[in-house]
């Protein structure tokens, strides 16, 4: 279902949820719902699920509806734990899987192209995981050694040893080493 076409449909959800004074939020067709209990979360999803299949008609994947603590839960890509909100480990592994791939010294391409595809990478997934209470200097130092040590593989030191750091030096970074 395209989110523009669940919004319009889920909307007769939002306000039956309003209605019975639940906590919720809902981004397209994914919805959270916060109870107290695991006997009123049961309750609440098998009361939702025939409203929506009896009223609006889509199907309730099973599988992915459940009834769990919010620790559990992943809500769009992101984790909760106690009032912080944080980004899985999975996102952060396919993360890195993704910056090797994109910084592997066999790649066939321009050396314009090899620096702006991480760049995009990188900027898109910080833009997103960024609002994460996680984006503080523990896990971000895995990332920027991550990030910095892939960005030998693109050129910027020769021999490998100093992972870019004399190499950029050189190419004109503005910035120290340190």
């Amino acid at each position: 279902m395209s989110p523009l076409l669940s919004n319009i449909l889920l909307d007769h959800l939002d306000r039956e949820m309003e209605k019975r004074n639940l906590r919720f939020a809902r981004y397209a067709d994914d919805v959270i719902i916060l109870v107290k209990d695991q006997g009123t979360g049961e309750q609440i999803l098998k009361d939702l699920s025939v409203y929506l299949s009896k009223k609006l008609r889509p199907a309730v994947n099973q599988e992915k509806s459940k009834v769990a603590r919010i620790s559990d839960c992943v809500f769009l890509g992101f984790t909760f734990h106690g009032k912080q909100l944080r980004w899985p480990e999975e996102p952060f592994a396919d993360f890195r899987r993704q910056l090797k791939c994109l910084t592997r010294r066999s790649w066939g391409v321009s050396m314009n192209y090899r620096i702006r595809k991480p760049n995009v990478y990188i900027r898109g997934w910080m833009n997103y995981y960024g609002i994460s209470q996680y984006y503080t200097p523990a896990p971000c130092v895995s990332i920027d050694v991550a990030c910095r040590k892939r960005s030998g593989a693109l050129g910027g030191s020769p021999q490998g040893g100093d992972f870019g750091g004399k190499g950029v030096m050189k190419m004109g970074s503005k910035y120290p080493e340190g």
